[in-house]
């Protein structure tokens, strides 16, 4: 679980990265602008950044943060696929939808995880 949580990990603050540079607070209409913007990113990051700490210390928390962080990587990868299909045309570079498979790929593997240590 510790590997399929810092995959997950990485993918939501590399997609995050980029979604700065695609100005993300105007896709969600974000209040505050860049400013909600981080808002939200001191909250995540801060989230799984925590949750990875009681996933390496196996910690009684360790299945919330991780079903929250694969919670989270599966959503992102629904919402960008919504954005997609009603026309938005960020996200399109190859490496920015590899980063949003990758979210689905390492949040899936991490619930699989999770399931197989009959922590879920």
């Amino acid at each position: 679980m510790t590997r399929s949580y810092f995959c997950t990990m990485l993918c939501l603050i590399l997609h995050q990265i980029d979604a700065a540079y695609w100005q993300e607070w105007d896709m969600f209409y974000l209040p505050g602008g860049v400013q909600g913007f981080l808002a939200f990113n001191l909250a995540a990051i801060a989230l799984v950044l925590v949750g990875y700490r009681h996933v390496l210390l196996s910690t009684p928390r360790a299945p919330f943060y991780a079903t929250c962080c694969a919670t989270l990587g599966i959503a992102t990868f629904a919402i960008h696929t919504g954005f997609a299909l009603a026309g938005r045309e960020q996200f399109h570079l190859p490496l920015s939808m590899a980063i949003i498979v990758l979210c689905l790929v390492s949040g899936g593997r991490l619930l699989w995880d999770l399931r197989r240590t009959n922590r879920l």
